[in-house]
């Protein structure tokens, strides 16, 4: 237990201190010389009894009282008195003080106030551990058997109506969460924002239906304001969530009985919609991948293995590549490896197959197919007008294309 004795005279709060030692070892006793210090370690330090004389310069043990127990309103208070100011000592029990003593204080009765006050500061910390135990019980079991019946499961009988009476009607908000990576902390942080943004909305809970899905039941106070909390929980899991998510919602429920196939719907809705990704984070990765595409685009590269070297899922990886960059992975790999090529092609001597493996393409007719299919020709062609200097008009009939093809592979094996 942590005491502070607060008096301005200093041999009353040492005498103090020394018989709560001696009697108490295992307390902690702190000093304040004047309200001031007082407050400062009420701020600072958790405190369980105050010992406070009555009169002090600059602020009454009543007003210290008064002030302090808005901030720690558990701290049991004790005022000491002279009996020329009991009636100070009076109004302070009045005001909610513990008790009060005269001075000059005796050390039987300071022992016997602070062995009765221990007990019972003992006894009420175990109720309210018990009782937030109970409460986190509680939450736990109407979280888990909500998640059951969202989830479509069997409750055993339990009836569900008592952890939902106070929501007659209610919206339901999903969060899901795209990661092959443990999602604890993911969960941890979306139930926090959701829930603070719930309750500063409405009133409802937040449960967690399975490893990549938190639902949330919420009554707003105002029906109007579910798109402003929606885009809220967007705002505020962009800027935390390091993994991408979904947000989806569903419009006011009255009927308990529908939240099963709601969520359903949900579910079934978010495999059509493109997911969020944090604000900075997700540009950052694409700006990571491009130029591990410009640097690597001559060796075997592919969309699953630039993702991981991002740390996103390919899935996402994808979505938001395209998103940024403003073509797909695999288009904008081979617009890069052809005008790579077109360079190599018009100012080197490198045989046409060499220049097919520094782009990355080792067979050199699958090359030659993918270079007509963008340029319009094929790279011996795009070569012989290049040094003509003259304009290139890339783009050959079928069948002159299919002969080139044909005998692409010789040809550029004898350059």
């Amino acid at each position: 237990m942590n005491i502070l004795v607060v008096d301005d005279e200093e041999v009353i709060r040492s005498g103090i201190e020394r018989t709560i030692s001696r009697g108490f070892p295992e307390h902690r006793v702190l000093l304040a010389g004047n309200p001031e210090e007082a407050v400062q370690a009420l701020r600072t330090k958790h405190v369980d009894l105050v010992l406070t004389d009555v009169l002090m310069p600059g602020m009454t043990g009543l007003e210290l009282m008064a002030f302090s127990r808005r901030m720690q309103p558990q701290v049991k208070w004790v005022v000491i008195s002279a009996h020329s100011e009991f009636a100070y000592a009076q109004e302070a029990v009045r005001l909610g003080a513990r008790d009060y003593m005269l001075k000059p204080i005796g050390k039987e009765s300071l022992i016997g106030l602070i062995d009765e006050l221990a007990r019972e500061i003992a006894e009420e910390s175990e109720r309210n551990k018990e009782a937030d135990l109970m409460k986190r019980n509680l939450r736990f079991l109407r979280e888990g058997v909500f998640a059951r019946w969202a989830s479509g499961l069997d409750l055993g009988g339990i009836d569900i109506a008592p952890f939902t009476e106070s929501h007659p009607y209610f919206n339901l908000l999903m969060v899901r969460l795209d990661s092959d990576a443990d999602t604890k902390l993911e969960h941890f942080i979306v139930e926090n924002v959701l829930t603070e943004l719930m309750d500063s909305a409405g009133k409802g809970f937040v449960a967690s239906i399975d490893a990549h899905s938190l639902l949330g039941l919420v009554t707003l106070r105002e029906e109007a304001g579910l798109g402003l909390l929606v885009d809220k929980l967007r705002t505020h899991l962009k800027r935390y969530l390091k993994t991408p998510f979904q947000v989806l919602h569903s419009g006011r429920i009255d009927d308990l009985a529908a939240v099963p196939g709601e969520v359903r719907r949900m579910r079934s809705a978010s495999s059509a919609q493109v997911y969020d990704h944090y604000a900075s984070g997700g540009e950052k990765a694409i700006e990571v991948a491009v130029q591990y595409i410009h640097t690597h685009f001559g060796e075997e590269i592919g969309l699953e293995k630039v993702a991981s070297i991002v740390y996103l899922n390919p899935v996402y990886f994808s979505q938001l590549f395209k998103q940024k960059a403003g073509t797909g992975f695999k288009e904008y790999v081979t617009n890069l490896r052809i005008s790579r090529a077109m360079e190599l092609l018009g100012g080197s001597e490198l045989k046409i197959g060499d220049i097919a493996e520094r782009v990355g393409y080792p067979d050199v007719r699958h090359f030659s197919q993918v270079f007509r299919k963008k340029a319009g020709c094929t790279p011996s062609e795009y070569r012989q007008e290049m040094k003509g200097g003259a304009a290139i008009e890339c783009g050959h009939s079928q069948e002159a294309s299919g002969r080139e093809e044909r005998g692409t592979e010789d040809e550029e094996r004898q350059e």
